[in-house]
């Protein structure tokens, strides 16, 4: 098969543009942000000129295939290829990057590092969510899944706030406890298939058809391994912590990628590794697993009306989306993996409007803390329209994109567990509640004398930043049919792998001499 370059030049680009950047005299920032974001948007525009070649009715196979030898002693490919699942989070991550920059065009003046530091990082980190998303040898996503935690750690530790070492420590040391876990189980699965087939081997494809041939028990210990290591980078709860730590102390920008994209690793892990590597052991886990989930649901939402932090607030109310996300994976039917998938797009988007416009809100206030503002609205209307319109997007409104996601995940949770979608939807009445309230705190009520005075409008860069995200939460609510189309055969693929059919309709019997 002839190798494709396109995923190679989505890796590529952003690594020699991040060497241009550091090749910048430290003095010129601003030329050094601007050639960034040049970067960013040519990886963006390839990013869709890929795309435009993508055969969607091909979807459930890999595409752009790019493989050459590596480690050849043992069997390590530097492989990549995107199926639909993995090419809408490619999407995702590398129209999140442009934006991230331009929004945050001052986020690193003044901090500890330099700013060609800082955008140089985050192009690192754009190759690296690229990488891990289209790997299609374990081994090679296994160094890009680790290689993420880089340029986030010195994202966090060098540019962040006043606590950002022990944010930026807590979130390496989790993750890293997770890498070493499913580094364990990497190896071990490379050990299980050469005794089954005499050559071991990192390709995903060939594991994948090896997989009903792994002994139940020894699927279920390897399973444990890549699922906490998912749970981790998710988060979901009891593995959430690191999170609200590092959201908080993490600049606008940071948290967008790490909550907007890299947290989607985790819950794309379990919807492509977990299920279809070990199907016996993803039934095994499937309770437990839904237990956690809707625990989460219900314990990120709560969390969320509880906090005075403004970041805080929005770290945990992903928590909470991404309970739901689990939820649909593990609910094993179309519906509701199809809803996760999108779910993880949509996520992306409206958690980077918050995120982002919160950002607005904490340069221009000075602080971090819901009560120190009240009456935004009155001073700046415009910035507080795009906060109602992401706030809205995140509790699930209709007509807006997280809401077809939502709904798709508890329809297939209803089909198979009704009690457990009962609960999960209760996840519904409190996000309205989180959302709104920190809405009526900070953009309702007087206007406090040092917010009329700091708190000032949108600029025109700030509104070419949000713009499209809004665009996009509104496209995609009326018309995520273009999304649906292509991850829906990758899920075909899943189900199929996993041995799971979605339950025969429920229809009463009609009683005779009524049917006409």
């Amino acid at each position: 098969m002839t190798n494709s370059y396109w995923l190679l030049a989505l890796l590529v680009v952003p690594l020699v543009g991040a060497a241009a950047v550091m090749l910048v005299p430290r003095a010129n920032e601003r030329l050094a942000k601007q050639l960034a974001l040049v970067v960013s948007l040519v990886v963006f525009g390839l990013t869709v000129a890929m795309c435009a070649q993508f055969v969607v009715a091909q979807a459930a196979d890999f595409q752009f295939v790019y493989s050459v030898s590596w480690i050849s002693s043992y069997n390590i490919n530097f492989a990549l290829g995107v199926d639909g699942i993995a090419l809408v989070l490619i999407a995702l991550s590398t129209s999140l990057v442009p934006v991230v920059l331009l929004a945050g065009w001052h986020e690193a003046d003044g901090a500890r590092g330099s700013v060609r530091g800082y955008v140089a990082l985050i192009l690192v980190l754009e190759a690296a969510m690229v990488g891990v998303f289209a790997a299609t040898d374990l081994f090679l996503f296994y160094v890009f899944f680790e290689a993420m935690l880089v340029p986030v750690y010195f994202l966090i530790g060098r540019y962040g706030g006043p606590r950002r070492n022990y944010a930026a420590v807590k979130f390496l040391l989790y993750s890293l406890f997770g890498g070493l876990l499913m580094l364990a189980s990497l190896l071990g699965l490379y050990v299980v298939s050469g005794d089954i087939t005499g050559h071991g081997t990192f390709d995903f494809t060939q594991l994948a058809a090896l997989a009903n041939q792994i002994p139940p028990d020894t699927q279920k210990w390897l399973f444990v391994g890549f699922f906490v290591a998912f749970a981790i980078k998710a988060p979901l709860v009891p593995f959430h912590t690191w999170l609200p730590d590092a959201a908080a102390e993490s600049t606008p920008g940071t948290a967008v990628l790490l909550v907007g994209v890299l947290d989607k690793v985790g819950t794309f892990g379990m919807l492509r590794y977990c299920l279809e590597l070990f199907p016996g052991a993803s039934h095994w886990a499937t309770p437990l697993v839904i237990v956690l989930a809707v625990a989460g649901i219900i314990y990120g939402a709560l969390q969320a009306i509880g906090q005075s932090d403004i970041k805080r607030l929005i770290a945990y109310t992903s928590v909470s989306h991404f309970g739901f996300i689990a939820l649909g994976v593990f609910v094993m039917t179309t519906q509701g993996q199809s809803g996760s998938a999108l779910y993880m797009v949509n996520h992306g988007f409206s958690t980077a409007a918050l995120f982002l416009i919160a950002g607005f809100l904490i340069s221009r206030r000075g602080s971090r803390l819901v009560d120190d503002f009240g009456g935004v609205q009155k001073v700046a209307p415009i910035l507080a329209g795009t906060f109602l319109v992401a706030g809205m997007s995140s509790l699930a409104l209709p007509g807006l994109s997280s809401f077809v996601s939502e709904f798709l995940v508890l329809v297939g949770t209803f089909e198979r567990y009704t009690w457990v979608g009962v609960v999960a939807t209760l996840g519904i009445v409190l996000a309205a509640l989180y959302i709104l309230l920190m809405y009526q705190r900070t953009m309702t009520g007087p206007t406090p004398d040092v917010v009329t005075e700091k708190v000032h409008d949108l600029r025109g860069r700030e509104v070419l930043a949000i713009a499209p995200l809004l665009v996009v939460i509104v496209a995609l609510g009326f018309y995520p049919k273009p999304v649906l189309d292509v991850v829906n055969p990758a899920v075909d693929r899943v189900m199929h792998a996993v041995g799971a059919t979605d339950p025969a309709p429920q229809v009463a019997p009609v009683a005779e001499g009524t049917a006409k």
